[in-house]
């Protein structure tokens, strides 16, 4: 057997449980803390998380300054803002309390208030030349799995482009997995963000840059995500699923740092751009597409079928694996009550060509386990379009 050569270094610590989030102010004198920036959003403010997280942080001894103006798929605008409010404060230490977007609002303001300049300066990996303060990432959903990475996701204020930016010292130092703190989340955000951590799983199983860490955590997360995003929706109040889903965003998120994303990221991106098409529901409705796409080719094919074997996904004699994996991933679909096609979002055939063409120049696109060109998106978004339509045969796809 052959194996990948990769290069492996832990950078977050990850405090998982029930009520862990009552040791954050513990942690984060570890880490030298005494004026902090707490990164949130209304939604997180209005549940009370904050205030408690607040009080915990303050009960530490700790000097707390809250920016709470975060917005979905943050741009360089709220990163500014937050920025504004973290340099008035001087403070030493940050934490991200929310989603993805909370995460990478303080990630991204982490990176200029200690090493100056914009956002686009970062696109990329290890454009940091200085160090950066601390940063305890404390997420309220099961999805980006942006705690456990070093990439802030962050869009151009302009043309709404997302840029990647990422350097080993924006990883956070602590990851506080408390599956409570998602008892509050409206179904519909329950729905998109566990869709994501599906496909983050997905996704990190076949890319290019796939190897056998990656594959560990990637393996484990699927069987986590797949098994438990039902129950989540059948049960809100299930705890034991919610940290299951939590722990599985969590590992796709180290799998993403080891082996990066591929087409189905790619194709999202533009549907959130233009369309505003939520990112957990864009990547959900093109994941099967790219699945078939990318099973075509014979290696990629095994490393789907290790996938399903992995996770407890079982065919029984004379199924095909990829189509057992596939009916799984439309089961998840189904049960998050999601659109099933492009059109039932409002994009119009006359758009493929446009997000063909931003999807191709999409970072992630590289990391796909075959070559994706233009002519393959294009025939990828028109068969979300309605997925009723045959799907295009092997031969439909070029290389161009």
């Amino acid at each position: 057997m052959n194996v990948t050569p990769f290069d492996f270094q832990p950078r977050t610590r990850i405090v998982s449980g029930e009520g862990v989030v009552d040791r954050v102010g513990d942690l984060a004198r570890e880490h030298g803390a005494r004026r902090v920036l707490m990164v949130t959003d209304p939604g997180i403010v209005a549940a009370g998380h904050a205030e408690r997280a607040r009080h915990v942080l303050e009960s530490a001894r700790l000097t707390v300054t809250v920016y709470d103006r975060v917005r979905e798929n943050p741009t360089t605008r709220d990163v500014e803002a937050c920025l504004k409010v973290a340099r008035a404060a001087e403070v030493d230490s940050i934490v991200g309390l929310g989603g993805g977007s909370s995460l990478d609002t303080a990630k991204g303001c982490n990176f200029l208030l200690t090493n100056g300049g914009r956002m686009g300066d970062y696109r990329g990996v290890g454009k940091a030349t200085k160090p950066m303060l601390p940063f305890i990432a404390v997420p309220t959903t099961a999805g980006t799995g942006s705690e456990c990475q070093s990439f802030a996701l962050i869009a151009d204020d302009q043309t709404h482009q997302k840029m990647a930016c990422g350097d080993p010292k924006a990883a956070a130092r602590v990851a506080v997995l408390d599956p409570v703190l998602t008892l509050t989340q409206p179904r519909s955000v329950t729905a998109v963000t566990g869709m994501d951590a599906v496909a983050h799983a997905v996704e990190t199983s076949v890319t290019r840059g796939r190897n056998p860490m990656s594959l560990l955590y990637a393996h484990s997360a699927f069987r986590l995500t797949h098994t438990s995003l039902p129950r989540v929706l059948d049960t809100p109040e299930d705890l034991s699923a919610r940290g299951a889903m939590q722990l599985g965003a969590a590992w796709a998120g180290i799998a993403i740092e080891n082996s990066m994303l591929g087409g189905a990221h790619s194709a999202a991106n533009p549907l959130t751009a233009h369309y505003e098409i939520v990112h957990g529901q864009a990547v959900g409705m093109m994941l099967t597409h790219v699945v078939r796409f990318n099973a075509q080719d014979n290696d990629t094919r095994r490393a789907y079928v290790d996938l399903a074997n992995h996770s407890g996904l079982c065919p029984q004699d004379g199924d095909d694996p990829i189509e057992v994996l596939l009916r799984r991933l439309c089961t998840l679909q189904e049960a998050a009550e999601l659109p099933a096609s492009l059109a039932a979002c409002g994009v119009p055939h006359s758009a493929v060509d446009v997000l063909a063409e931003e999807a191709v120049g999409q970072w992630t696109a590289q990391f796909n386990p075959i070559p994706i060109g233009v002519h393959d998106f294009a025939q990828l978004y028109v068969a979300a379009m309605d997925p009723s339509v045959p799907y295009p045969s092997g031969r439909g796809f070029g290389r161009g």
